[in-house]
């Protein structure tokens, strides 16, 4: 059976970065499976209205405010009026909204549960219990969360983190990893360019705290000063860039470490095939797409421990620090670098495995199946609105509860009053795309 599907997030094409990728691919495969899928994202820049990807992949790009790092102005009602008329427009079935921190992902979460809608949410990162920041997220979740038919995450310590945030049912959410366009990322043919004994390391990450950034800073000086035969390249760009510059510049590495700054989507292979070893030194990581696309490409990857990440790939092509600390990654990069130079490890076999581990093609597949699993059961569940209202009770403190009803009322009284002044039948149905499933 086909799906009307609507892929929800703030973050979408121009802007390129693992969600954005998920959500293209997973779009893209769905289609060659024969099921309807659209987009819909704020706008960026001039990139404003309607707009066709690949393969009739149909992109809303709705004209928000965005407020901080291409997230939208929180409305919570603001955004009814023209998602509820995509989505009929669309004909929609399932709602998948995409990323925490999203407004526009949790605010159609909210449009599709009063529409009637099936809903599903993916949640791609970690998110912890005492910022400020991460306690409003996670009461943001815990409401919209509430009547959503399934959640999916992108490895089991998401799960986890995602079962105590939201107050979920762990049976409810599902493990879907991310994959990786093999083709796109292969190994050189032949390494006979390279400086004998010259070992070349690679690191590509946005340049901000979480992401490890200083711990890099204080790590590379150690490493060019016990290795004299090891040089670095670092792309990226971000708030610790200038840091990076001033590394340089204090303890004269110019000729040992490369900024190559932002590098974009169709380089990255390119760049990460300069080097022998990827350093990946995150401090929160959900799964850990660029390890992936790493290995992919011949790399030996070090990194830390946290999060997903020991999910994402065997032993064999990892060196883990047993801390997130600097003597810690130094230790594991001096390991990483002795096994090449004595020849302990092979590569060339890493490109053939992460491709049999991991393909858009499977990660659609078994979407498709959480769609089927949902639908097969909402034939079963009240989905009356005043059953909607009671899961409420049953969410949080008192206060909160009473919050969450309250928004719920409006969302619903909001939405009576527009299937009376703009009724379903007067919104043009648009065409469907010819599929071929396969």
């Amino acid at each position: 059976m086909a799906y009307n599907i609507a892929m929800v997030c703030d973050f979408f094409y121009p802007q390129l970065g693992g969600v954005e990728f998920h959500i293209y691919h997973l779009s893209q495969k769905l289609i060659k499976l024969g099921h309807s899928v659209v987009v819909i994202t704020h706008a960026y820049g001039d990139r404003t209205g309607v707009r066709y990807l690949s393969n009739g992949l149909k992109v809303y790009y709705v004209p928000y405010v965005v407020v901080y790092r291409e997230t939208t102005i929180p409305t919570v009602f603001g955004s009814l009026p023209i998602v509820r008329n995509i989505l009929i427009r669309e004909q929609i079935q399932i709602v998948h909204s995409h990323v925490s921190v999203s407004s526009l992902a949790h605010e159609s979460l909210l449009h599709g549960t009063v529409m009637g809608l099936e809903t599903v949410f993916t949640d791609h990162s970690l998110y912890g219990f005492d910022s400020v920041n991460s306690i409003i997220v996670n009461k943001l979740l815990r409401f919209t969360l509430t009547n959503v038919g399934a959640v999916i995450c992108v490895s089991n310590t998401c799960k986890e983190n995602m079962a105590l945030r939201a107050r979920i049912d762990p049976s409810q959410i599902s493990v879907i990893p991310n994959a990786v366009v093999s083709q796109d990322f292969t190994p050189l043919p032949k390494k006979s360019t390279r400086v004998p004994g010259q070992i070349t390391i690679v690191v590509i990450s946005r340049l901000y705290p979480n992401k490890g950034a200083d711990l890099l800073t204080h790590l590379i000086p150690k490493i060019c000063k016990i290795q004299q035969n090891v040089n670095f390249i670092v792309g990226g760009d971000g708030p610790k860039f200038v840091d990076f510059q001033q590394m340089i510049e204090t303890f004269r590495l110019h000729d040992r470490v490369q900024l190559v700054g932002a590098v974009q989507h169709e380089n990255v292979r390119d760049v990460m095939c300069q080097g022998d070893i990827y350093l990946h030194a995150s401090l929160t990581e959900a799964f850990g797409t660029a390890l992936v696309e790493a290995s992919s490409c011949g790399l030996l990857i070090v990194t830390t421990t946290v999060g997903g990440i020991p999910e994402v790939l065997p032993k064999h092509m990892t060196v883990f620090a047993d801390k997130t600390s600097v003597s810690s990654l130094v230790d594991a990069t001096l390991r990483a670098i002795n096994l090449l130079q004595e020849n302990k490890v092979d590569t060339s076999l890493f490109h053939s495995e992460v491709a049999s581990m991991y393909d858009w093609t499977d990660v659609a597949k078994r979407t498709v199946v959480v769609y089927r699993n949902l639908i097969q059961q909402s034939a079963f569940k009240d989905k009356s609105w005043l059953q909607l209202l009671k899961n409420f009770n049953y969410r949080d403190r008192p206060w909160a509860r009473c919050l969450y009803t309250l928004c719920a009322l409006v969302e619903y009284m909001f939405f009576i009053a527009l299937e009376w002044w703009y009724p379903r039948d007067q919104i043009d149905l648009a065409c469907k795309w010819a599929t071929k499933e396969h």
